[in-house]
């Protein structure tokens, strides 16, 4: 079930186990695995026993939890139905963190949340708007890593992506197996640093830069190739020889990785906020450093300007820095609504040195405690590692803000992994799963919890065997 095969291989893997214990003469053993029911239906009320103990278990934990908070997305499956996944991320007093799913909605009419939109973060008609109406007050954060990932978008220079995209679909795009083979034969003959061109998918975080790395590098070989075997491609042969748009596509492949560096970093799962708006932050600082760097036409941190300048004398690169600052604005204008938080932030990462004075007044006085306890102050640990380090009874007040702020969740990441998840179970080839069922696959497939298969079997009142 973890590994989200369909329901049906229960009987295809009894077979193999009685087929492997006959190939060793074990027949007594073949004999009991004959006896073990796997038919669809047995694996299918198993996997609603599984599920069922899991969802129990986490309506414990929520119970008993210090905080918790939830991340919803949603995304449309194979079968056009907007699939909305909510996660639940509770700590425990310990500042152990669960990130569990806690429930499945299959939305197959009018949907009140969607990926990334306003219907989610509207203050009016959106989820958060939803909230206000309904008299719940909470903090409420747009996802992080899709915050970055619209900043990106951001970048003025759709024209030098679209011609990549259209060379890319012209060699192994649609049915053009006679071309790409023909262009794999041509980089192996002139022994190139790549095996193939990797084709962009707009929907996954880090496929334009892993595609502009590949096509830079292999601007040469794609020239000729285009020449020698692809008729009525003047025009893009021309691209790839014009100047402009080699420098374009330079500095949006190295802008480009960068963004896709920040990207990986903000990826993962219980990483609290203040780890996540460090990343972004330390972005920020780069881009000011990058502005500088280009304002004297320093192309240090832009590998693959640098190797073009190689090539071609003389080119220039300044005029890119009015992207830089567009790239800065808009991230100083999406990422607005961490600013609240950027206090909390402030204290949580450098409790020892803060200045106590500004600190809300209910945790003055355990901070002037803390500030002067010399095992503390002697520590090497960091982060949440540290807030572990405070004693409960000495400071049940800062614990507990500390406990409140990690349990924030600053992205959807986990949603994402388990749209992944789905677009496993849910296939063109496995369409027809009930949407009980398939919220019962997703939770025993996302799930981090223990199952105790021993109170399982010990619930049953007689164990069921295969005739």
């Amino acid at each position: 079930m973890k590994a989200k095969k369909a329901l049906s291989d229960g009987e295809l893997i009894k077979n193999c186990a009685i087929k492997m214990a006959e190939a060793f003469n074990e027949n007594k053993v073949g004999n009991k695995f004959q006896t073990v029911p796997l038919s669809k239906q047995t694996v299918t009320r198993r996997l609603e026993d599984i599920s069922n103990q899991i969802s129990n278990n986490v309506k414990d934990i929520i119970a008993n939890c210090s905080y918790f908070s939830i991340a919803l997305d949603e995304s449309t499956d194979v079968s056009d139905t907007n699939q909305l996944l909510i996660f639940v991320r509770a700590i425990k007093e310990d500042f152990t963190i669960f990130e569990e799913l806690l429930k499945v909605c299959s939305l197959h009419s009018t949907t009140r949340v969607t990926d990334g939109a306003k219907s989610m973060t509207g203050t009016i008609s959106g989820f958060v708007g939803f909230l206000r109406q309904n008299q719940i007050t909470v903090p409420t954060l747009h996802c992080i890593i899709h915050q970055e990932a619209l900043c990106a978008k951001s970048i003025k220079l759709s024209t030098t992506m679209a011609t990549v995209t259209k060379i890319t679909n012209l060699i192994r795009g649609g049915n053009r197996s006679l071309t790409h083979r023909k262009f794999l034969t041509l980089l192996e003959e002139m022994d190139s640093a790549y095996g193939d061109l990797l084709l962009h998918t707009e929907v996954r975080w880090l496929s334009r830069g892993k595609c502009l790395v590949r096509f830079f590098e292999l601007r040469h070989e794609i020239a000729t190739f285009l020449r020698e075997e692809v008729t009525n491609s003047a025009e893009l042969q021309n691209d790839l020889e014009d100047v402009e748009f080699l420098r374009n596509l330079a500095f949006l492949t190295d802008i480009t990785q960068h963004l896709n560096v920040l990207n990986l970093q903000l990826q993962g799962k219980k990483q609290t906020i203040c780890q996540m708006v460090g990343f972004v932050d330390s972005f920020r600082k780069k881009l000011h450093l990058f502005k500088s760097a280009l304002d004297k036409n320093n192309l240090l941190h832009f590998p693959c300007c640098r190797k073009l300048s190689e090539e071609e004398e003389g080119l220039e690169f300044r005029d890119y820095t009015e992207i830089i600052e567009d790239l800065s604005s808009e991230f100083d204008r999406r990422f607005n609504d961490f600013e609240s938080f950027r206090p909390d932030i402030s204290l949580f990462s450098n409790p020892i040195h803060c200045d106590i004075e500004s600190q809300p007044g209910h945790l003055q006085l355990e901070l002037c405690e803390l500030q002067c306890d010399p095992s503390l102050n002697t520590s090497q640990v960091t982060g949440i590692d540290f807030w572990k380090l405070l004693s409960p009874e000495r400071y049940p007040l800062l614990r507990n803000w500390a406990l409140k702020l990690c349990s924030v969740f600053a992205s959807t990441y986990i949603c994402e992994t388990a749209f992944s998840s789905l677009k496993h179970v849910k296939s063109k080839n496995r369409n027809r799963l009930s949407d009980v069922v398939l919220s019962h696959i997703l939770r025993v497939a996302t799930s981090q919890l223990e199952v105790d298969f021993i109170s399982l079997v010990s619930s049953f009142m007689k164990p069921q065997c295969s005739h």
